[in-house]
C-alpha cells in the first residue's frame, strides 16, 4: 500500500464506496464488539457487506451471552440501513440459520448466498463466504465443531497466558494466531482454500473474490485474480474498504487506531508489510 493510500485511510473519518466485514462472532466473548464500533465511527459507505459468521449461532446455541456492545453493532448496521446504506448479508457456517432466508429483505438488510460486486473501476468480486469449500464443515461438521472448540479454549489459554505476560510486561501472545501461522497443516489448508476460492472466484468469470471464514486477513494477486480475506473481529480486527475509485484496501484497524489516538485495540497477531 502507498504512503498516499496510508495518509488517506488514517483520516479521522471516511465515507467509502464499499465495505467489506466478517466474522464478527457477536454471542462470543472473543468478539472484539467494542473494536468494531469505534471503527464503524471512522468508517461508513454506501453499500455494506457482511460476509458470514457476523453472529455466532453455534456458540449461541450452546450459551446464551449477549452483552449491550454486541447489540449496539447489530443496532449500528440497521442505522445505516435506515441512513441509506446498502447492507448485503451473505451467511457463513456460524450463522447458518439465516440461510433459510436467502433472497428476503429483514430491517434493510438483503440476505443472499452470494453476491457479485462491481466496484467503480469496472472489476467485478465474487463476495462470499467461503465455508463452502471447506472440506471438514461440509462432509466432517462433527470435527468442525471440535475445532471451533478448540479454538474457542485456544483463544482462552491465550488470554491466560497474557496475564502473565502482561505482568513481566511482555506484548500479547496468542497461541491460535502462532498454531494458525506455524503449524505446517494449518499453513497448507489456508493455502489450500485460497486457491480454491481464487478458482471459484475464475470459475465464475469474476475479477476476484472476497471472502472470510479461516480469520486469515489478506489481500494479494493470485494467477491474475485478487484474493481478498477480510480477516476478522476476533484477533485481528480487520476489513476491506473500497475506495470512490474502485481501490481496495485491507485496513488493520488496531495500526490506524494508535495513529488516531485512540484506544488501542488488543490484537494478537498482525502480518506486517514488508
Amino acid at each position: 500500500m502507498t504512503g498516499t493510500a496510508q495518509n488517506e485511510s488514517h483520516g479521522a473519518e471516511r465515507r467509502y464506496r464499499t465495505l467489506f466485514i466478517s466474522d464478527v462472532h457477536l454471542g462470543t466473548k472473543g468478539c472484539q464488539a467494542e473494536a468494531l464500533l469505534e471503527f464503524l465511527k471512522h468508517h461508513e459507505a454506501d453499500t455494506i457487506y457482511l460476509v458470514g459468521d457476523i453472529v455466532d449461532g453455534w456458540r449461541l446455541k450452546s450459551g446464551w451471552f449477549w452483552p449491550q456492545s454486541h447489540n449496539d453493532v447489530v443496532q449500528k448496521f440497521l442505522r445505516q440501513g435506515r441512513k441509506g446504506a446498502r447492507i448485503v448479508y451473505v451467511p457463513g457456517n456460524h450463522d447458518e440459520f439465516l440461510r433459510e432466508f436467502y433472497g428476503t429483505h429483514f430491517g434493510g438488510i438483503e440476505v443472499c448466498e452470494t453476491a457479485v460486486h462491481v466496484a467503480a473501476d469496472g472489476r467485478r468480486y465474487l463476495v462470499i463466504h467461503g465455508d463452502v469449500f471447506d472440506v471438514v464443515v461440509r462432509h466432517a461438521k462433527w470435527l468442525a465443531f471440535f475445532g471451533d472448540w478448540a479454538y474457542v479454549a485456544a483463544l482462552a489459554l491465550s488470554r491466560r497466558i497474557n496475564m502473565v505476560r502482561r505482568f513481566f510486561g511482555l506484548t500479547y501472545w496468542s497461541l491460535s494466531a502462532w498454531a494458525k501461522h506455524k503449524v505446517k497443516n494449518a499453513v497448507n489448508f489456508i493455502g489450500r482454500f485460497e486457491e480454491t476460492l481464487a478458482a471459484e472466484a475464475r470459475r465464475q468469470g469474476a475479477d476476484g473474490v472476497i471472502c472470510g471464514h479461516i480469520h486469515s486477513a489478506a489481500q494479494r494477486e493470485m494467477d491474475g485474480l485478487d484474493y481478498i480475506n477480510t480477516g476478522d473481529w476476533v484477533e485481528s480486527c480487520t476489513a476491506v474498504v473500497e475506495h470512490q475509485d474502485g481501490r481496495m484496501e485491507l485496513i488493520h484497524w488496531a495500526e490506524q487506531s494508535e495513529t488516531l489516538n485512540l484506544r488501542p485495540v488488543m490484537v494478537p497477531w498482525r502480518r506486517r508489510a514488508a
